[in-house]
């Protein structure tokens, strides 16, 4: 390697090496250990593994902090979060991640137990202390004590799934569109209703979606069936799949994700009610095992990689002295045909 050796680096230990003694090691001026140590852009190749090298034999670690406290900036992003339970959480916040890292941002989650004012209020007390640049909220569910979110003034926010657009920037998937796309698409191949299994109460997807089923429903002059409601999981869906495989009226059901919708083909195979001879199952999210059902499920997909981007992308711009956007940004899902809709016996 070019340079000199570690014997030219006198008195210094791997602990207290210094950003000139990575510079006299590599050869270079301690401007380019800056570059290479910030990420910029700018260094060739050779160097900036010269640098690397000369890194690792000293035992230097960039001094985060007081870069942060130069550029008055921490590259960290923070993330709240209700629930790591579900599949649209935990894909979202992978998304965030990855985005994040592709602009040179850590993250930082905290997930919040119980979702409260009070417990939203200390989350963000919590991470100004963890020193984050901005915050992504993931509001999946309502608030238990309050009708809508108030956050923190002060701190730059993106959120993600929640109905509180005029007062923040909010990215989400379009629950609205897809569920319409979905009905329509029940409705186009014969059946006369659409019956919905429908995710919590407390949830903003789980409300606009069985809001969209029931308007898609008006506005084709079909009667809405009661809802039968899970929470989620492919246990309720099966506990609720009991329910519909024993109405003979019952012919297409929309489940509200996939997950329901696997409880739900298990419940009516049980039963002898053949999908989709008998009866038709659309889900919502497209999981990687949604191909694998018995039979593949049809479903819609959700980008998440797309939101994590979006919110990403949201929040930095937020993080400008100019970033004062508010309102929503909807990111499209799109119908995945597989076997598990059919028309009806009737129609047949």
């Amino acid at each position: 390697m070019a340079g000199r050796t570690t014997a030219d680096v006198p008195r210094r230990t791997r602990a207290t090496a210094s950003m000139a003694d990575v510079a006299r090691l590599a050869g270079v001026s301690s401007q380019t250990v800056s570059r290479v140590s910030n990420g910029y852009a700018g260094v060739n190749e050779e160097t900036r593994q010269q640098v690397l090298q000369a890194m690792a034999e000293l035992g230097y670690r960039p001094n985060s902090a007081a870069r942060a406290l130069k550029r008055g900036e921490f590259r960290t992003i923070g993330v709240i979060t209700f629930t790591l339970s579900t599949t649209g959480n935990v894909r979202t916040l992978e998304a965030i991640a990855t985005s994040a890292a592709a602009e040179g941002y850590a993250v930082t989650l905290l997930p919040v137990a119980v979702p409260t004012s009070d417990e939203v209020r200390g989350a963000f007390s919590r991470l100004e202390e963890l020193a984050v640049d901005a915050v992504i909220v993931i509001m999946e569910v309502h608030l238990l004590d309050a009708a809508t979110v108030k956050l923190p003034p002060h701190v730059q926010v993106v959120v993600v799934d929640s109905d509180a657009g005029d007062h923040y920037t909010v990215v989400d998937t379009d629950q609205s569109g897809g569920t319409m796309t979905a009905v329509q698409h029940l409705l186009d191949l014969g059946h006369r209703t659409v019956w919905h299994l429908a995710g919590p109460e407390g949830s903003f997807a789980a409300q606009r979606r069985a809001d969209a089923w029931r308007a898609a429903l008006a506005g084709a002059g079909r009667t809405a069936p009661p809802v039968v409601r899970g929470d989620w999981s492919a246990e309720s869906g099966y506990l609720a799949g009991l329910e519909l495989a024993a109405r003979e009226d019952c012919t297409a059901v929309f489940a509200a994700n996939d997950q329901m919708a696997l409880g739900l083909l298990r419940a009516l195979h049980e039963r002898g009610r053949r999908v989709p001879e008998d009866v038709s199952v659309i889900g919502f999210d497209d999981i990687p095992e949604a191909g694998s059902f018995l039979p593949p499920l049809t479903t819609l997909h959700q980008d998440f990689a797309e939101v994590g981007r979006l919110c990403v992308q949201a929040v930095l711009r937020k993080m400008r002295p100019d970033g004062s956007e508010h309102g929503t940004t909807l990111v499209p899902t799109r119908l995945v045909l597989r076997q598990s809709t059919a028309p009806p016996p009737a129609v047949r």
